[in-house]
């Protein structure tokens, strides 16, 4: 029994992890040569719900995750791009009563690398920095990405719980930003698309281990930012994702849907 708690939590924590990102101004140009060091901090807590005809009461989880990030302007056939390489590392408690006794799990250790290419396709042009301070920030940008997620994070296929999801990820999206005197808004839509993982969960060591698959998940994001004073910002951010329910040896869990929001506000120092 103690398996079916794990098996639903392992089901819902890599759909959570993908699709609740806030990230404001994400569509914003920079000059070209421009690069950047980011550290960012996320944190992530409540209640998980599963299946009402399971024995589990007051399920909970926390997960906290440091993300250190690369970041790199560039000229794209004269559009501004960027290129943007994030190492996060993952801690996640969890716990629930199942049929009267409490159960936690506890895992530590680098995720999945994330890389992120976007380009600004209308109303944003390549410009070297001389050229970039001398000119107003355009009023409206539309720009594309592609987020890929690759296997690389901490796995052990003998556990149902993993920071890493063995398999990949890809995320195109397209992004529109508007920006009228210091107010700028920000919207997003893209989807999330899943390889398969073909070693999820080991009954024991040297076992045969199952096929794991996942629906789509699509994500749509709302930004509006205000700059308080040069190099000063902040953010009131909201999002929205469907779908993502997970498939084991061909059979449907139906619970793993994925309908849910979250609201956040972001701040940010030059």
């Amino acid at each position: 029994m103690a398996r079916s708690l794990l098996v639903i939590i392992a089901g819902l924590v890599p759909a959570m992890a993908a699709a609740q990102e806030l990230a404001p101004r994400a569509y914003v140009p920079l000059p070209v040569s421009a690069n950047a060091i980011n550290l960012t901090y996320g944190f992530s807590t409540g209640e998980l719900l599963f299946d009402p005809t399971l024995p589990i009461e007051g399920a909970r989880g926390t997960i906290q995750a440091p993300v250190v990030s690369l970041f790199h302007a560039f000229d794209f056939f004269g559009r501004a791009a960027s290129l943007t390489g994030s190492l996060p590392y993952a801690i996640g408690d969890f716990s629930g009563t199942l049929s009267g006794t409490e159960r936690e799990v506890r895992r530590e250790g680098f995720g999945d690398i994330v890389v992120r290419l976007s380009v600004n396709i209308a109303g944003s042009p390549a410009l070297r920095p001389a050229v970039f301070m001398k000119t107003p920030p355009p009023r409206a940008t539309l720009g594309a990405s592609v987020k890929v997620q690759a296997p690389t994070g901490q796995y052990d296929p003998t556990r149902l719980i993993n920071v890493g999801t063995n398999r990949w990820a890809f995320k195109p999206e397209l992004g529109y930003t508007r920006r009228t005197g210091p107010v700028t808004l920000d919207m997003y839509a893209g989807v999330w698309l899943f390889t398969s993982n073909d070693d999820f969960f080991r009954s024991a060591p040297g076992a045969p281990g199952n096929v794991r698959t996942q629906d789509p998940i699509g994500a749509l994001e709302f930004h509006v930012s205000y700059d308080v004073k040069p190099r000063l910002w902040i953010s009131a951010d909201i999002n929205y994702w469907y779908g993502g329910r997970t498939t084991v040896n061909g059979a449907l869990s139906r619970e793993t849907l994925q309908a849910n929001s979250r609201f956040g506000i972001t701040g940010s120092v030059g």
